[in-house]
């Protein structure tokens, strides 16, 4: 059985968590204190960390799904069309690295966010050991996170873009969840539990849940099934089905402004530099270069490239329309 050791304040730890659901593989959860020595089993020290059966540790939502793919075949949340798969995977790469941000800002940006959610947070991971004790951890926590908030971007000067970025992929799930749940079928994919992850931190804290509860309430909702769809089986699109009006919606952001922000992360490194900006639905944003979705830009590219003729036919005039083609393309 597998054990996943993480938090439920976690986005990537609720994201495999409903993933693990869907796919009725055998696991436990494993949060709070309990869960803290899995961190000295893994390379980079963040949750969720996953035991395997075998007893091995491994962290890192992606590369755990993938892995999962190959070792169990039923229930597989990548599309079997490599031209949708591929798609999937370019929307769960945007939630886990440009969405995250949301989450991280209505979080840590406000007192009355910054109280609460440290507070709930201590709770979660102390179970108990008195009030006081509980608070007085939650705000050196609170420090760390604050301190923490320009490093990943989430700066008062940036939360606009992140914000009207974040209310137009809301208003886009909200016209499409009360048709249907999922992006390319009656099933769900990676890109619907990518998406899940972050945006289940926005249905809990505070100043965001009020925000979807108020003009979302759809989509504020849809995070419930999501959490567990282990009753649900489905069927994939056909292949030359229309795409759901929610992709282009959702690729429009990914090229205006997760696209420009990888190719600008990555120019920065490559010239030497320390920080670089950008400015995206007429909204400026600034942020200290990240190696990692550097790695993310790379491997967009070698994904799209080893699509054959037949899939980059279906896919490529869409990329192109929403203005993701090119930088998939400069090698």
């Amino acid at each position: 059985m597998y054990v996943i050791n993480g938090a439920l304040g976690s986005p990537y730890s609720m994201k495999l968590r409903a993933l693990m659901r869907y796919r009725q593989i055998p696991h436990r959860w494993v949060h709070g204190a309990e869960s803290r020595g899995a961190l000295a089993q893994v390379k980079a020290p963040v949750i969720p960390v996953m035991e395997y059966p075998d007893g091995t540790f491994h962290n890192d939502s992606t590369p755990l799904i993938y892995d999962l793919e190959a070792r169990h075949a039923e229930r597989s949340v990548v599309p079997p069309d490599p031209a949708r798969a591929f798609i999937a995977h370019l929307i769960e790469d945007f939630a886990d690295e440009w969405v995250t941000k949301a989450m991280f800002g209505y979080r840590w940006l406000e007192d009355v966010d910054q109280i609460q959610m440290s507070r709930w947070l201590a709770f979660d991971a102390m179970k108990g050991g008195g009030l006081a004790t509980s608070q007085g951890f939650a705000e050196q926590f609170r420090a760390r996170q604050v301190g923490r908030m320009a490093i990943v971007g989430c700066t008062r000067g940036n939360f606009p873009l992140i914000e009207a970025s974040t209310r137009a992929l809301l208003a886009a799930l909200e016209a499409h969840v009360v048709d249907r749940h999922c992006l390319f079928g009656t099933r769900p994919s990676l890109a619907e539990f990518g998406m899940f992850g972050q945006l289940s931190q926005l249905g809990v804290d505070p100043t965001a849940q009020a925000m979807m509860r108020q003009d979302y309430p759809y989509s504020f909702r849809w995070l419930l099934h999501i959490d567990d769809m282990s009753g649900i089986d489905g069927e994939w699109d056909d292949p030359d089905a229309p795409f759901a009006p929610i992709i282009t919606a959702w690729l429009q952001q990914v090229g205006a402004i997760y696209m420009p922000f990888l190719l600008a992360n990555a120019a920065a490194i490559a010239a030497g530099e320390t920080s670089f900006s950008i400015t995206a639905m007429g909204l400026p944003y600034t942020q200290g270069v990240f190696r990692y979705q550097a790695k993310c830009l790379d491997d967009l590219r070698a994904r799209h490239a080893a699509l054959d003729a037949a899939a980059r036919e279906r896919i490529d005039p869409l990329l192109a329309q929403t203005f993701c083609l090119d930088a998939l393309s400069n090698n």
